[in-house]
């Protein structure tokens, strides 16, 4: 795809269950100078679909240190909890088309008789012919097929998955009456119009899934450009989980000129002196995708 023929929109979707640490600032400041290096427009989104993980007041404090960062965004915040409607006109699509069943299987039926591959474990499609008896709550499945999925990222080159195979059908909504983030992400990548999507390689794994989506729901298909991961001494993502240090609102520029060290931007010494503005141009003049190191994870205190 060419970048400077087409009208880009990217975005940052954190999901609101804690502040933002290294980690989410690699996904921020990446997408943002990929953005803003192509003149186009970058949005924030909040995946806050699972209430039990949202942490109160998460959602005000990641907006408050994005704009302390001076990554400033376009348009009004996007809620995929205020999305409901949404997310059910999509469903009904598919249903429409034959493409869900309902499945009562508990997560222990499922991990004792599904198969591992290097994508996780795949369901075994049990209910694809009828849910068991005695059961009432269940979720709803997408039937896959073993059609190649198939794309180019940006950075990691060629990707692709059969995901009957590799993956399973997989759950759009769940038991519980929410909805699954792969739903979710598809129809609002193409509600907000998004052309470009650079994120962490952690859903590197899920892209076939959205493409898959994406076509069944006759929706476009984005750019991927996936980022490495931030891990720890232990090899784990940087996390609320993993107990990541929150930014330091008080000191953006050390943390920033971090985030471009990480990702292979070099940039030089005189700018740890300057300006947050005076930073911003720099980074977004010079920002250039081929330095990043071509890995899925990295170590976030890497030289």
């Amino acid at each position: 795809m060419d970048l400077q023929n087409t009208s880009y929109r990217g975005r940052f979707a954190p999901s609101p269950t804690g502040p933002l640490h290294f980690g989410s600032l690699v996904a921020a400041v990446g997408s943002y100078l990929d953005a803003r290096s192509h003149q186009g427009e970058w949005y924030v989104r909040m995946e806050d679909l699972d209430p039990p993980r949202v942490a109160a007041g998460a959602a005000d404090d990641i907006l408050r240190t994005l704009e302390a960062f001076g990554l400033h965004w376009d348009g009004q915040v996007m809620f995929q909890s205020w999305r409901g409607e949404a997310y059910r006109a999509a469903l009904e699509t598919l249903r429409q088309l034959d493409l869900l069943y309902p499945c009562n299987c508990s997560r222990r039926e499922i991990a004792d008789s599904a198969l591992e591959t290097s994508t996780g474990l795949v369901y075994q499609g049990q209910c694809r012919s009828g849910m068991q008896a005695g059961r009432v709550r269940h979720a709803l499945r997408l039937k896959t097929d073993n059609t190649l999925v198939f794309f180019s990222d940006r950075l990691l080159g060629e990707y692709g998955q059969r995901l009957e195979t590799e993956v399973g059908d997989f759950v759009l909504l769940r038991a519980d009456g929410l909805y699954a983030y792969q739903l979710a992400v598809v129809v609002d990548d193409a509600e907000q119009g998004m052309s470009h999507i650079v994120r962490g390689a952690d859903i590197l794994d899920s892209t076939p899934r959205q493409i898959y989506l994406q076509r069944l729901l006759n929706l476009p298909t984005p750019s991927y450009l996936h980022l490495p991961v931030a891990v720890n001494d232990r090899g784990e993502k940087l996390s609320k989980q993993t107990l990541a240090t929150a930014l330091d609102i008080a000191k953006p520029l050390p943390q920033l000129l971090n985030v471009l060290d990480y990702l292979g931007q070099e940039p030089p010494p005189d700018l740890a002196g300057t300006t947050l503005e005076d930073f911003w141009s720099w980074a977004i003049t010079n920002w250039a995708v081929h330095k990043i190191p071509p890995q899925r994870a990295l170590p976030a205190d890497r030289p």
